[in-house]
């Protein structure tokens, strides 16, 4: 019989080996079965556009830097094209330079001069500091350039700078972006990248994949776009499933257990686990108590939010969270449900508009019904950024009512899955749902609000994105409305 061939070890890239750190199986079902990933969520893609936008601005802070334009097709050239770069004196900065050494090829956010023939390594991230996960991409970086006979000065992160206040007018593109300098930080991970990088073709040689359990670390420091594929098998109640993070799961991992009915009697399980255990519907004695102690009329409030990367109106900061809509359904006493709504649809702050809206909606009495601590939070920074509106904001304050500790502590339904997200407990308990929906999740919110003020030309692709939104917002609060009545029925 003909000795099977192997296949090919491939060259490896920096995401490449930066998803091999995370997990081999990854890594392997990336270059060999990329076919069974899914595609990025929204949240995902939303963070990858958000990076591109800000390494594209962070070029504008080196002045005379060149672009290594060439695309993926196209390696041999940008490799050239980065060598002549280098040689020539008048180039102050090279932005997605190309390099290759062992096997690896990587392409630098900017590599800037620092003398005639010494060079500064600087990875860009949208992030607002330094985090661990940065670490093994600058090695992995360095160790190729280093390889390729780069001189190096140093391996520095340059990240968006949050307490810088925008004035209005121009970036400042110097207070925005801090360069870190990460060169003895990277020392572990850069002595490691030989070892790793021997495991990782080691493990690609055979014709299967790594047997590699799905946990914890599908999701650490990325999410893993197999996780659809490497869960299929796994039943309904899997134990990784059971709320509680990673300790719980492995400790029962190590004794054995795969399903949440297998855990034993004797394993100590915190109250909502041992809910999700029971898998029974459970009401508690004061539900009714908790519930009855709004006052009419009850306001049912849910606040849409974005928080721009890049600082968009003066006197906000990079990731200041900004609301931009608000949906209010209002119960009277005689059973009566009025809606109110705002979308602010301009380029300019939507907070003092927003604000003074809100305010007449909510008028000076009833209680004022949220799904979460969120809206407590967005009241309060209205209240600070709106000077004019802060005595009134914080009246408002004093009447909201947290409806998610009330159904945390009180209710249980074995559809929860262990979730008290209103997008879990909602079709638990009531006939509403947002599968009807164009926009399902805050996350997608946020990214569409930003397309239809900042990008989006279309006239009617803005209004499609306009009714969208209010469309979601107004399903969360009329979800309040139903899950109240709902449980009002239910309490004892």
């Amino acid at each position: 019989m003909p000795r099977k061939e192997l296949p090919m070890i491939p060259r490896l890239s920096k995401s490449k080996y930066i998803s091999g750190s995370q997990c081999h199986k990854k890594l392997y079902l990336e270059i060999r079965s990329p076919e069974l990933a899914t595609e990025f969520d929204e949240q995902t893609q939303a963070i990858m556009d958000m990076g591109t936008e800000v390494g594209e601005l962070a070029r504008k802070r080196f002045p005379g830097g060149m672009l290594v334009a060439q695309d993926r097709t196209q390696i041999p050239q940008a490799i050239k094209e980065t060598a002549d770069l280098i040689r020539n004196p008048s180039v102050t900065a090279i932005f997605e330079g190309t390099f290759e050494f062992d096997g690896v090829l990587v392409r630098v956010d900017v590599l800037e001069r620092v003398g005639p023939a010494l060079w500064r390594l600087i990875e860009v991230k949208a992030s607002g500091g330094v985090k661990d996960k940065h670490l093994p991409d600058l090695a992995i970086q360095t160790y190729v350039l280093k390889g390729a006979g780069v001189p190096l000065s140093g391996s520095w992160l340059m990240h968006l700078n949050t307490k810088y206040v925008y004035p209005g007018g121009s970036l400042d593109l110097e207070q925005l972006f801090t360069l870190s300098d990460l060169t003895d930080a990277i020392a572990a991970p850069l002595g490691a990248v030989t070892t790793r990088l021997a495991a990782m073709r080691t493990m690609l040689a055979p014709p299967i994949p790594p047997a590699i359990e799905p946990g914890y670390q599908c999701d650490d420091p990325h999410s893993c776009q197999f996780w659809d594929h490497c869960t299929k098998d796994k039943p309904a109640r899997w134990v990784f499933y059971l709320p509680g993070g990673r300790r719980t799961f492995d400790k029962l991992v190590a004794q054995g257990v795969t399903t949440i009915d297998e855990i034993p009697p004797t394993f100590k399980l915190a109250r909502s686990q041992q809910l999700m255990k029971d898998n029974v519907e459970w009401t508690g004695p004061k539900l009714a108590r908790a519930l009855k102690g709004v006052r009419y009329p009850v306001h049912h409030l849910d606040f849409e939010t974005f928080g721009p990367a890049i600082p968009q109106y003066t006197n906000t900061r990079p990731y200041q969270t900004i609301p931009f809509q608000w949906s209010n359904h209002v119960e009277t006493e005689d059973g009566n449900i009025r809606h109110d709504e705002y979308l602010h649809t301009g380029q300019q702050d939507p907070r003092e508009e927003l604000a003074k809206a809100l305010l007449a909606s909510l008028g000076q009495k009833g209680s004022i019904c949220a799904y979460s601590g969120y809206e407590m939070k967005m009241i309060k920074d209205l209240a600070a950024a709106c000077p004019s509106f802060k005595k009134d904001l914080e009246r408002v304050s004093a009447r909201l009512v947290d409806l998610h500790p009330i159904v945390k502590t009180n209710y249980y339904h074995p559809k929860f899955n262990g979730s008290f997200s209103l997008k879990d407990v909602l079709p638990a308990v009531t006939s509403l749902d947002y599968s009807d929906l164009e926009i399902q999740g805050g996350t997608a919110a946020s990214q569409q609000y930003y397309r239809m003020i900042f990008e989006a030309t279309d006239p009617a692709e803005k209004e499609r994105i306009r009714l969208a939104l209010l469309a979601y917002c107004k399903r969360d609060t009329l979800a309040m409305v139903e899950l109240r009545k709902t449980l009002l029925q239910k309490a004892p």
